[in-house]
């Protein structure tokens, strides 16, 4: 039997094209040795100015010169990346990595400069005492300037957005875009008001179980809305976006008649993989976060500062989730507004947890630490609906009682327990 490409797959094989280093420059290569190709042709017309010819001596020369450049800059260039996997492994967090694979910018620099090598190549074997590809020799030149400029721009990237709070503000970013396309298709796809459980009682249940296991990253929404309501069934899926599912655990539970091997084709709309991912997951920025917090709390480094300038962000995505609903379970429904897709999703309390819990651990002992916690726990209570109070005041508690055991004198516990926005340095804006 002919196996098709599932949905899953295509995920998964999208990923690992964002990721990768080497396929933007491949077609760089081929891209370069093909308009070198082109060059020649044009330049066999005779349509080249007069002053853009070139002995054969110069062009060989120009060329030979780019090169060399051209690997050097590329060797440059990998430097930089083996510095920044070092940086970010070391005082960042790991998970960052998989974000900075995917920058479109050094992805572009690379094919730049070895597309150029592979043109200005191309066009040494052209060269002859009586025939120079003059109009090759200059777009070299050309490249060349580009090139150059890519490298500064790309300097000037890495040097500004590697600084935590740069990192900080690029994945708060992204998990609040993902955040925010999330919640609004899960609004638009919601079933009619007053509509009864979308679990039929006493239908037919086919669990769907997963083989090799993974971390659950992506989910086919409208695929699998589509197929149940193609099969009159309702899904669910009992794992959140970044579980990990062992081998032989239910993946989806298929509760209505349909086929044994239908069920089993409902696997391809959910993909799993070796870690969790952005696209679907954002309490996945909000761990990178965190994992940014923590590290500058080790003692090995020490920075608290960076850890406030952390919670800024972390306060910024609290106060866009606080204001959303968050059931814990959502129900979306086909075209017809009957109910087919049952998710499991994060509550206020998870998110709430997440991004205080360790951080308030790691920093109990730290004045600055504890003051900035305070002030994003008591700002919330103020912005957050009366559903998410009790939480925040739970945190406020657990905060409390850490100060508590860290501090023993009272001068310095009620220092600690003053909220301020800065950490350190500013003042306690409620008196």
């Amino acid at each position: 039997m002919r196996k098709t490409i599932t949905w899953a797959f295509a995920f998964r094989l999208r990923q690992y094209m964002k990721a990768s280093l080497w396929i933007m420059p491949v077609f760089g290569l081929a891209f370069g040795v093909i308009l070198a190709e082109c060059a020649i042709a044009v330049d066999a017309t005779g349509w080249p100015p007069s002053g853009w010819q070139y002995s054969a001596s110069t062009a060989a020369g120009v060329l030979s010169s780019i090169v060399g450049a051209m690997v050097a800059l590329l060797g440059f260039v990998v430097t930089i990346g083996v510095l920044v996997i070092q940086q970010a492994t070391g005082t960042l967090s790991p998970r960052y990595m998989r974000l900075w694979y995917r920058d479109r910018l050094q992805k572009t620099v690379l094919s730049t400069f070895i597309g150029t090598f592979a043109f200005a190549f191309s066009l040494l074997r052209s060269i002859e005492s009586n025939s120079v590809p003059d109009l090759g020799v200059t777009l070299a030149g050309v490249a060349v300037a580009v090139s150059l400029l890519l490298l500064l721009v790309y300097l000037n990237r890495f040097t500004h957005n590697l600084r935590p709070v740069a990192i900080a503000d690029i994945v708060g970013r992204q998990g609040l875009r993902v955040f925010t396309q999330g919640s609004a298709a899960v609004r638009g796809s919601a079933p009619a008001p007053g509509t009864d459980d979308p679990v039929p009682h006493g239908a037919h249940l086919t669990p769907v179980h997963t083989t090799s296991g993974g971390v659950l990253q992506a989910v086919n929404v409208s695929g699998l809305v589509n197929t149940a309501a193609r099969h009159d069934c309702v899904f669910v899926l009992p794992h959140l976006i970044g579980d990990y599912v062992p081998p032989g655990a239910v993946l989806v539970a298929v509760h209505g008649g349909m086929t044994a091997v239908d069920a089993e084709r409902v696997g391809g709309l959910v993909a799993l993989g070796p870690e969790r991912t952005i696209e679907q997951d954002p309490a996945f920025a909000l761990r990178v976060l965190v994992d940014i917090a923590i590290r500058a709390l080790s003692p090995a480094v020490n920075d608290p500062t960076t850890a406030v300038q952390v919670l800024n962000h972390i306060e910024s995505f609290l106060c866009t989730v606080g204001h959303a609903p968050l059931p814990g379970r959502y129900v979306l429904a086909d075209d017809h507004g009957r109910s087919r897709l049952v998710l499991t999703g994060r509550s206020w309390e998870d998110y709430l947890q997440l991004s205080v819990s360790e951080i308030r651990d790691y920093g109990a002992t730290s004045t600055q630490v504890c003051r900035r916690l305070r002030a994003l726990l008591e700002g919330l209570l103020g912005m957050v609906p009366p559903a998410h109070l009790p939480a925040v005041r739970a945190e406020l508690a657990l905060l409390e009682e850490s100060v508590e055991q860290s501090f023993s004198d009272s001068v310095r516990r009620a220092i600690a327990q003053t909220a301020d926005r800065q950490g350190i340095g500013g003042r306690n804006r409620s008196e």
